[in-house]
C-alpha cells in the first residue's frame, strides 16, 4: 500500500466563520487573514493505492460551478485534481473508489463534471464507487435550512442516477471488506451528520484524515470550533475524545483544508493538549 497528498485547488473562506466564538486577535495568530477577514484554505485530499484499488478520500470543490458562485471563495494557486495525479502518474479514470468524508461542495463537488455538451451532469471518475453513508446520504439529500447551501443537487444525485453510489455501514471495522487496507472510520454529528474520518493504518502509524473536524492547525485547541457547525456542543464533546485518543495513541493528523500545514502530532501541555510537531507528508511517509 502506498499513500499520496493530492492538492485539488485553493481557496478562502471568513476566519470568523472558521472560529466561531473565538476573538480575530486569537486565530489571526495562526491562521493570519487579507484585508477581507478571509484566511487560506486547501481542499487537499489522500490518494491510497492498495493492490488494485486506488482510493481517493474526497475531491474539492471542482470546476463545474459558475463564476459567480466561485467569486464567493476567491480560488488562488494552481492546483488542480488532474495535475495532481498526472504527477504521481495516474488518471482520474484510474480511480476505483472516491471516500466522501461527507457532502458538503467542498468535499464532493469534484466528484460530478459537466457531460460533454454541458446540458447536464455526469461522474468525474467514470470507473469509481462513490461511498457514503446512508445516514447522511439522506441528510444530504433532504437538507436543514442551514446547510442547504452547502448540499447541491448537481454535486448529489448525479452519483445515485449513475449507479455508482455506494454506503458504508456504520459499525464495520473495516473499509471496503479489506482487512489488509487497515482503514477504520470513526463517525462524527457536531458538524454534519454522520461525517466519516478515515483512520489508515500505515508504515507503523495511524494517520487520521481530519476533515471538518480539525481543519487546520489553528483549531486544534479545543473550544475552536467551526461556525459552520450545525451542533457545536456536540463537536466540543467528540473532539475532545478524539483529541485525547490522538496523543494516547499517537495518531498523525492530516489536515485537509490547511493551506500551509499537511501534518501535525500532538502534546498534552498544562492548557490542554496542544500541537507537539509539523510534518510534511514526505518527510514521515516514504
Amino acid at each position: 500500500m502506498k499513500l499520496y497528498p493530492v492538492e485539488t485547488g485553493n481557496f478562502k473562506l471568513d476566519g470568523g466563520a472558521m472560529f466561531g466564538v473565538v476573538p480575530k486577535t486569537i486565530w489571526n495568530r495562526t491562521n493570519p487573514s487579507d484585508d477581507n477577514n478571509l484566511i487560506d484554505i486547501a481542499a487537499r485530499s489522500l490518494l491510497i493505492e492498495d493492490g488494485d484499488r486506488l482510493i481517493l478520500i474526497d475531491t474539492g470543490m471542482g470546476n463545474k460551478q459558475s463564476d459567480k458562485f466561485f467569486g464567493y471563495y476567491y480560488r488562488w494557486g494552481d492546483y488542480s485534481i488532474d495535475d495532481s495525479l498526472k504527477k504521481l502518474g495516474f488518471h482520474r479514470d484510474d480511480i476505483t473508489d472516491v471516500f466522501l468524508t461527507h457532502l458538503h461542495f467542498d468535499h464532493c463537488g469534484g466528484c460530478i463534471q459537466w457531460n460533454k455538451d454541458r446540458t447536464g451532469y455526469e461522474p468525474a471518475f467514470k470507473n469509481a464507487v462513490f461511498w457514503t453513508n446512508e445516514d447522511h446520504w439522506q441528510w444530504a439529500i433532504k437538507p436543514n435550512a442551514r446547510e442547504k447551501a452547502s448540499f447541491l443537487k448537481e454535486n448529489l444525485m448525479p452519483m445515485q442516477e449513475s449507479g455508482q453510489l455506494k454506503f458504508v455501514k456504520k459499525g464495520s471495522d473495516t473499509f471496503l471488506e479489506t482487512s489488509d487496507l487497515g482503514f477504520g472510520i470513526l463517525f462524527v454529528d457536531g458538524h454534519t451528520e454522520k461525517q466519516m474520518l478515515p483512520h489508515i493504518h500505515y508504515q507503523e502509524k495511524t494517520l487520521v484524515f481530519m476533515a471538518d473536524l480539525i481543519p487546520t492547525v489553528g483549531h486544534i485547541p479545543l473550544p475552536y470550533v467551526i461556525g459552520y457547525d450545525t451542533r457545536p456542543l456536540l463537536t466540543l464533546a467528540e473532539k475532545e475524545i478524539f483529541l485525547n485518543r490522538a496523543v494516547e495513541q499517537d495518531y498523525y493528523l492530516f489536515f485537509e483544508h490547511d493551506a500551509h500545514n499537511e501534518i501535525c502530532t500532538l502534546q498534552s501541555t498544562e492548557k490542554g493538549i496542544r500541537l507537539d510537531e509539523l510534518h510534511n507528508f514526505n518527510d514521515i511517509f516514504q
